[in-house]
This record gives structure tokens, sequence and C-alpha cells, in this order.
């Protein structure tokens, strides 16, 4: 991990291959073998059995050029939804991310000062090209948890930098439309499900879950199974305690060799480029 005070979160990642995600037995048996691979690695692993799912759509925004991306920054809309009904604020993320922690750090997303938000700075923990390695990306972001659906970006790049004054920097034409990536009928539903906690060292509890996405119900396109933790000035020096993290992201990359998807980040897949 490389140190530094800015770091907020550390959140390890892999993507699973999407067939029979749609199926509560297909993650009972998914959360078993990570139960027992905890067992043998030594890793306490606090079970939630009566965890519940959680559902949201997810969609992207970019001008038609695509040019948030090309200047490394994502701006992300997450729907709630309750039974089937979504609900009436969301959560708006604009981020910054790079495998460059300077490139990252350069970029302010923070909104406009009457708006209220968390700013995190994340290490994000990817496979690498081989089975069984890791790489880093670095992402800085700005949360705004109840953002009015219907209060959402007028459709130009000039509605973004309202929100988020920073955008106004980048080098993209003020004029230019903003669009939902792929399309409304592009919008992603989400399934998340927490299935426990992780222990790698005392005051690093990490977070586990999966997440599965669908075109719709019952039409998954992939998983990502993630745990995290958060950093801060007890931990941030238990470097004993990071390395052993990295080392059962490692080693669970093996364990879970067969269920695997290729790829990096589910981002990447809807804009159909690697990160």
């Amino acid at each position: 991990m490389k140190a530094g005070k800015l770091i907020t979160n550390r959140e390890f990642k892999l993507l699973i291959k999407p067939q029979g995600l749609d199926r509560r037995s297909r993650i009972t048996a998914l959360s078993e073998q990570i139960l027992l691979f905890c067992k043998k690695s030594k890793v306490e692993f606090f079970h939630l059995d009566n965890a519940t799912t959680g559902l949201r759509n997810i969609y992207f925004y970019d001008t038609p050029g695509e040019d948030f991306r090309r200047n490394n920054v994502i701006l992300r809309v997450r729907e709630s939804r309750q039974n089937i009904w979504v609900d009436d604020w969301c959560e708006v993320t604009l981020k910054c991310r790079s495998g460059d922690l300077a490139q990252a750090n350069q970029f302010n997303p923070a909104p406009k000062k009457s708006i209220q938000s968390r700013l995190r700075l994340k290490e994000e923990i990817l496979r690498g090209d081989e089975l069984g390695s890791h790489r880093s990306i670095y992402s800085n972001n700005a949360i705004l948890d109840a953002v009015p659906i219907d209060s959402l970006f007028e459709g130009t790049f000039a509605s973004v930098a309202r929100y988020f004054p920073g955008m106004i920097k980048l080098p993209i034409d003020k004029k230019a439309p903003v669009r939902i990536v792929g399309g409304r009928s592009n919008k992603v539903l989400e399934a998340c499900l927490p299935i426990g906690n992780l222990v790698f060292g005392d005051g690093i509890q990490a977070h586990c879950e999966i997440a599965i996405w669908m075109k719709s119900v019952g039409d998954p396109i992939v998983g990502e199974l993630a745990f995290s933790y958060r950093i801060n000035d007890k931990n941030r020096l238990q470097e004993k305690a990071h390395k052993r993290a990295d080392k059962f992201f490692k080693k669970l990359q093996i364990e879970l060799a067969d269920s695997l998807e290729i790829g990096s980040t589910k981002t990447a897949l809807i804009y159909g480029k690697p990160e």
C-alpha cells in the first residue's frame, strides 16, 4: 500500500462470472466457499446469515464523445429501489480514477459549498494480469447522498459544472451535451448482498459484499465480490495487517479461479474500455 494520509479507504474487487448469479443457491455456495477459505487462511470472518439484498439503478453521465472518461472522470448515479419503486432521491458520485495517485489528487471533485458531500480518496485493488496478482488504481470521490431525481443534470456540461465547479478546469467544450452513457436503456439494475466482515488486524475490519449487475431481473451481466475498510490515523501504519489483506486477496483469486470473470471494473464494462 502506498502510504499517504489522504487515502481514506482500501477496496479490493474481483469480477465474478454472471452465470447463475440470479439464483440464491449460487450466492449461498459462493458465500460458503469464502467462509471455508477464511478458516483455511486463519482470517476471522463474521458471516451475516440474515442479510437483506438491496436494489438500485446504476447509470453514468458523459458527453457523446466520452470527454469525462477521456479525462479519467466518472459521473455515476445510483437510484435506490424499495421493492419495484424508485426513490425520489438518489446518490450522485463524481470521481477521478487513475493508476497514478498524484493525477487522481490533482482533480477536485468537491461540489459547491452549499451542497453536503462525503469526500473519499480510495485505493482500489484489482486483479492483475496474472491470477494471484494485484494492481492499484486511485479514486478521488465526492459523494452526494440525497439529490432529487427530478433536478438532475439538464443535458448540458454547464448543468454538471453547477454542481461540481472543478469540472470547469477540464478541457471540455462548455456547450457539450451530457447524456446517460449508452442511453436510458443502458441503466443497470444492481442487487447488492452483504455477506460478512473480514478481520485482518486490530482496527482493520473489512466489509464484504457481492454486487450483481443485471439488464433486467434474471439477466445478469457480471458480479463483483468486494471487501473494503477505512484508513485512519490509528490503523494507517499497521503494515502487517495491510499486507495480510493483500495476501488474502491474491490467494482468494486462486481459490475462486473458476468463478472469476476477465476484466477490471464494472464501469469498464459499461464503457467498453478497460481501466
